[in-house]
């Protein structure tokens, strides 16, 4: 994270997680969409990693996990299938009859005929929601929406142990109101009572984000992240002594850098949309969508759309 200076602005903490109550003029909003989603399956858990995973199916290159099928190893010979080697190398014995002789061996074997075992492991997903708590007469639509959505989620993935956390940032701060968690139990608690209103500290939303997604890897780094943001991309406080505009843009690149998966749900209304948001995405280097009803189960749609198509 690059250094933004130092800030006057404010001698309060940004990133104040004590409780949802961090400002008592705000108003609370319930939420009533929450319902019963299909399983959550991502094209995410087709890709290889590097570390054995948990949860989600996925690819490994980790000696761990059930051997599937093979491919030709190439440079890498830690993990051989000597099956599917046996079998490549079978139609070529008579051709290497000589070599047979020569060696006194019963099967000649090449280095091209090497396969390498591919193995499939349980990984975990993270959604972290980052929720612009700023007034807007939109404002109560996307937190009752927000809140539907991850109870939906954590319904969803609770068997796998998928984890759903959520950030809101609001008035002169960013607040943890939901550490990621796949408790339903305990997400209904904390999202029972989060006040709106004040103004847009968007970059400390986006630092907060980052920062909790970068701890979140270094813990478990199998864990596959995506930060869905919901804002107008128009933030107007600042946590260092840049404009506020440019901090978040400066914050932004660093999701692209670290090549963290985003989406960017514009909660602006068309008629005074300036493309903020879209701006804000292509930073981030993720895809942005516009909702004109913003309701639970579109967003659940729409992230269950994106993590389909991440990465293909």
């Amino acid at each position: 994270m690059p250094d933004f200076g130092q800030t006057d602005a404010t001698p309060q903490d940004v990133f104040d997680n004590r409780d949802a109550y961090w400002w008592d003029g705000g108003k609370k909003v319930e939420s009533k969409g929450e319902f019963t989603p299909r399983k959550l399956q991502t094209s995410l858990d087709k890709l290889t990693r590097k570390h054995a995973g948990r949860r989600s199916r996925t690819k490994t290159d980790r000696k761990r996990g059930r051997y599937i099928q093979a491919r030709p190893a190439g440079n890498k010979t830690d993990d051989i299938a000597f099956d599917a080697t046996l079998r490549a190398a079978a139609p070529f014995q008579k051709s290497r009859a000589k070599q047979l002789a020569e060696s006194g061996m019963a099967y000649a074997l090449i280095r091209g005929d090497l396969q390498r075992k591919v193995r499939v492991r349980r990984t975990a997903n993270l959604i972290l929601f980052v929720v612009d708590a700023s007034w807007s007469m939109a404002v109560s639509e996307r937190m009752q929406a927000t809140k539907g959505a991850i109870l939906s989620l954590l319904t969803d993935a609770y068997q796998r142990r998928d984890r759903v956390g959520l950030i809101v940032f609001q008035k002169d701060r960013a607040s943890m109101v939901l550490p990621p968690t796949n408790s339903v139990v305990l997400a209904k608690k904390a999202l029972a009572n989060i006040p709106v209103g004040g103004k847009t500290p968007l970059s400390a939303g986006l630092m907060l984000a980052y920062d909790t997604i970068k701890r979140e890897k270094t813990l478990h780094p199998e864990v596959v992240a995506l930060m869905i943001l919901l804002t107008d991309g128009a933030g107007n406080v600042s946590v260092s002594s840049l404009p506020p505009q440019e901090e978040a843009n400066r914050i932004a690149d660093q999701f692209k850098g670290d090549n963290i998966k985003t989406v960017t749900i514009n909660m602006e209304h068309v008629a005074f949309d300036q493309g903020l948001s879209t701006k804000l995405a292509e930073r981030m280097g993720g895809a942005c969508y516009t909702l004109g009803q913003l309701r639970a189960d579109i967003l659940y749609q729409t992230v269950r759309q994106e993590m389909d198509n991440a990465n293909k």
